[in-house]
Parts: C-alpha cells; sequence; structure tokens
C-alpha cells in the first residue's frame, strides 16, 4: 500500500510537470502608435514646438495619456481606435484654464481615417491592429493654429518613424 501511494505522487509529480507550459509573455509586439511631428509652415523642413501643447481624444475629458501635457514638444505619439476606422483629437496650442476652469487655448479638431488589419500574434499578445490608407482632416475655423497636415506614411506598422506632419 505504501508503494501505491508513493507511485501515485510520481504519477501527480509527472502530470504536473508535463502540463507545465512556456510563460506567456508578449515579446512579439503591441498595436502601434501614430507619430505626428510639428513643423514651421514658413521652413518646412524644421521642426517647430507647439507651446503649451495638449491633446484631447475627441469626445474625451482627459488628455491622451501618451503625450506630456501642456509641453512645448515637436513631436507626438498616439493611439488610434482599433475598434473604428476613424480618430478625432483636440490639439491645443497655448493650453490654458480661464479663471472658471475651462480651456482658452487655441483647440483645432483633425480626424483621421483609416482601414485596420488585426492580426492575431500569439496567446499571449492576443490580436494587434495596423493601419493602412491613412488620411487626415482639419475642420477649418476662424483661428486655426494648423495650417496643413502631410499624410508621410499611409501605413502605421510601427512607430518608429513619423507617420503625420503638421505645419503651423
Amino acid at each position: 500500500m505504501k508503494n501505491f501511494g508513493y507511485g501515485i505522487l510520481v504519477f501527480i509529480c509527472l502530470f504536473t510537470i508535463a502540463s507545465c507550459e512556456k510563460d506567456d509573455i508578449c515579446v512579439e509586439g503591441n498595436t502601434p502608435l501614430m507619430v505626428i511631428e510639428f513643423f514651421d509652415i514658413d521652413d518646412r523642413d524644421t521642426p517647430k514646438n507647439v507651446t503649451a501643447f495638449r491633446a484631447v481624444g475627441e469626445g474625451q475629458t482627459v488628455t491622451v495619456n501618451t503625450v506630456a501635457d501642456r509641453t512645448s514638444l515637436s513631436s507626438i505619439t498616439v493611439p488610434l481606435k482599433t475598434d473604428i476606422d476613424n480618430t478625432g483629437f483636440l490639439l491645443i496650442s497655448g493650453s490654458d484654464d480661464n479663471d472658471d476652469g475651462f480651456e482658452i487655448g487655441n483647440i483645432d479638431t483633425v480626424t483621421f481615417n483609416y482601414a485596420r488589419l488585426e492580426e492575431f500574434k500569439s496567446r499571449a499578445c492576443g490580436f494587434i491592429v495596423t493601419y493602412e490608407e491613412l488620411d487626415g482632416a482639419l475642420q477649418t475655423d476662424t483661428d486655426n493654429w494648423i495650417q496643413e497636415i502631410e499624410i508621410i506614411q499611409t501605413e502605421i506598422i510601427n512607430s518608429d518613424s513619423t507617420h503625420v506632419k503638421i505645419y503651423h
């Protein structure tokens, strides 16, 4: 009887070891962010900082978490929506609040349209989305700080290079 208990213990140990799998760690990548750079409209090759910059997703009440809020910068990375074929942003130059806490900076609304491609990477990573046919549109108003949007790469498969140039 003692050997039978020992045999069961060995069987359970072997079964447990055999059923172990490699840790599920995603090393194959994530959905890429879109890279936007800001340039001087008068000298199109010169990057130009946007002062007190703020980015808010259209329809959202909080700032985009991949962009430092109210800083001066010439490049940002922003996420695109993975469940629909467009994403809008309120891009704010000279962001500040009035005495009542309302935004008083110059707000321009930009919408990016695209086609989504879902790809299953692995059990650890799940699905990632890449984008193609990228296009951008500026909603014009009486005081646009953005003068022009230029799409540099219509496919977004990584976040290694600039996809969009915005001139101001």
